[in-house]
């Protein structure tokens, strides 16, 4: 035992510090030595000394084996958000009255667990800044929920409502008219655009009203929002159309020949995107109508038409 005990305090004492850390070697034979983590050990690679025992185990002593169970058994809440109004720091109560075993609570505890919920409810929104920003954050989810979003766009969208609310844009103007064109301008900076008439048709407020409040809130805050690409639209439609990887490539180029031939400017990038999927399913002998290209897109078949004979005339007059 003492032998052992020796060796330990030698080892202690002919520890090299490297510029990439701390290296030990052995007290036996120098050699390098290796921690043992399931045995809780430290031995020599060269000659087996075991070095250190009963180490302690800073890991979980759960076993997890695959992400989702890691997840599951994590002793972490969740990542601050600004998706939420508290940016997730506040405890939620749960709606259900029951314990941790599944059980009903009696009516007592029902009444008490009450209580608790809307206290609990007042004060995670103590001020009317809080409270319009509660319900500003709740209109952005469900607007980029029904559109189809991801979370990032959600996260922008929550970080530039949470921008005009701070520099005061939002007097004389309506929260559902704000949160909105955050949706917008976030779902543009992200490369996946949603049209003016697909913003309408979830939002609350008037069309006319959120292209007003949006220019007003790119002008106030400096937004870097770049104009709406054609091409961006295409995979969306081409989806939702049920058309190949070809034509999908095939809308793309028509697209790229018009910007060559500047048949994009002033022109409306959806109607452009709709008819170049239209013209490309044509052109690879797949069927789709344009009623069927006109309600993805949400616009008239009549733009689809003039769009249409611009593009193959633009891809035509390409030099060879």
């Amino acid at each position: 035992m003492s032998d052992s005990n020796t060796r330990i305090r030698e080892r202690t004492e002919e520890q090299e510090t490297e510029d990439t850390g701390e290296t030990v070697n052995c007290p036996e034979c120098g050699g390098k030595l290796a921690t043992d983590s399931e045995h809780g050990e430290t031995v020599c690679i060269e000659c087996g000394l075991v070095v250190e025992t009963d180490e302690i185990d800073r890991g979980p002593e759960w076993r997890a084996f695959d992400a989702t169970e890691k997840d599951k058994k994590s002793r972490v809440g969740a990542p601050t958000t600004n998706m939420m109004h508290d940016k997730g720091l506040s405890t939620n109560i749960d709606w259900r009255d029951k314990d941790a075993y599944g059980n009903s609570l009696g009516s007592r505890q029902r009444a008490k667990m009450q209580r608790l919920r809307k206290w609990n409810e007042r004060f995670r929104t103590r001020d009317s800044k809080e409270r319009n920003l509660k319900q500003a954050l709740g209109e952005i989810d469900r607007m980029s929920s029904a559109l189809g979003l991801p979370e990032t766009v959600r996260e922008t969208a929550s970080v530039i409502y949470r921008r005009a609310l701070d520099e005061n844009l939002l007097p004389g103007r309506s929260i559902e008219g704000v949160a909105t064109s955050a949706v917008y301008a976030a779902a543009r900076q992200a490369g996946v655009p949603r049209s003016l008439d697909e913003i309408s048709d979830v939002s609350r407020v008037e069309k006319s009203e959120i292209a007003r409040t949006y220019r007003y809130v790119v002008r106030e805050l400096g937004l870097e929002v770049k104009p709406a690409d054609p091409e961006s639209y295409v995979p969306r439609f081409a989806s939702s159309l049920g058309l190949s990887d070809e034509a999908e490539n095939r809308a793309r180029q028509l697209l790229r020949s018009a910007k060559e031939q500047g048949v994009h400017s002033g022109k409306s990038p959806v109607g452009l995107a709709a008819a170049a999927v239209y013209a490309a399913a044509l052109l690879t002998n797949e069927k789709t109508t344009q009623a069927a290209v006109s309600e993805v897109a949400d616009i008239s078949e009549v733009t689809i038409r003039n769009r249409y004979h611009e593009l193959l005339e633009a891809e035509q007059d390409l030099p060879a």
